[in-house]
């Protein structure tokens, strides 16, 4: 797979950041929003209470970027890039100047529009595992 990995463009940082407007909205305080464990549980909850349909696509991968968002809280060496292949353009994550990526937009939404249970938690560490088994594998 031919995959070009870039610096996040206008309209890239333009999606993350009404993503996570969307997501801050649902606190009191928008503040809360850089809290790790806070946005892990605004998006079980969303989950939960299946506030989000499946149909509604930007919703589903905010939730995504949340987790993405969460993940470079508790893994300092990732960083949101922008990848191009034949399928388009997505935000991921990267560890550091390396070819390890993550794709936590569109995790959500694939499992939630297949009809798949969400344990947001669990996803959460399945990430972190995943990343640290491909470094592993990597050295």
């Amino acid at each position: 797979v031919n995959q070009k990995i870039e610096t996040l463009n206008e309209s890239d940082l333009e999606l993350l950041s009404k993503s996570r407007e969307w997501l801050a909205g649902h606190f009191d305080d928008v503040h809360e929003y850089q809290n790790l464990s806070a946005k892990l549980k605004l998006v079980q909850t969303i989950l939960d209470n299946e506030w989000v349909s499946n149909e509604e696509t930007f919703k589903l991968q905010a939730l995504g970027i949340c987790l993405g968002d969460a993940l470079t809280q508790e893994i300092e060496e990732l960083s949101w890039v922008a990848v191009e292949d034949q399928y388009g353009r997505d935000p991921a994550l990267r560890w550091l100047n390396t070819s390890v990526l993550v794709f936590p937009r569109t995790s959500v939404s694939k499992r939630v529009e297949a009809g798949v249970k969400v344990d947001i938690y669990e996803m959460f560490g399945g990430f972190q595992k995943a990343i640290h088994s491909a470094l592993k594998n990597q050295a």
